[in-house]
């Protein structure tokens, strides 16, 4: 469990180093867990909860080096990441709002992703197979 703070980051990449090493996660596999784990905690904690708070943000690695699951859960606001990565994207660069890309690049490395609000939580899946 993490704070939902952004200075708490660095202990959650650090939380994700210690199991990449563990399970004996190639070097990209771990890059990429990493960026879905940082747009995911960054989101809840920028947008979901407004800014830093002590509001608790559970983070559970579960796999081997073959495929590799994060279960994220956090207290914000019912959120449904997928459901803005699956927006369509504007023509241009120029007429695209900021935002989502990162949950869009997230989306497109999971095998595999799920989204529920249970008994106050959002619990987010995601199921990346080794590259």
């Amino acid at each position: 469990m993490f704070p939902a703070r952004l200075d708490s980051l660095q202990s959650v990449r650090e939380f994700l180093g210690t199991f990449c090493k563990e399970v004996d996660l190639g070097r990209d596999n771990c890059l990429r867990l990493n960026l879905i784990l940082e747009e995911l905690f960054t989101n809840c904690v920028r947008h979901g909860h407004r800014g830093d708070c002590s509001a608790p943000v559970w983070v559970t690695l579960t796999g081997d080096k073959s495929a590799v699951a994060i279960n994220f859960e956090d207290t914000a606001p019912p959120f449904n990441p997928f459901a803005v990565a699956d927006a369509p994207l504007a023509a241009t660069l120029e007429h695209r709002p900021i935002g989502g890309l990162g949950l869009l690049l997230a989306k497109g490395m999971a095998a595999s992703r799920e989204y529920a609000y249970v008994f106050g939580r959002n619990c987010v899946r995601v199921e990346l197979a080794a590259a």
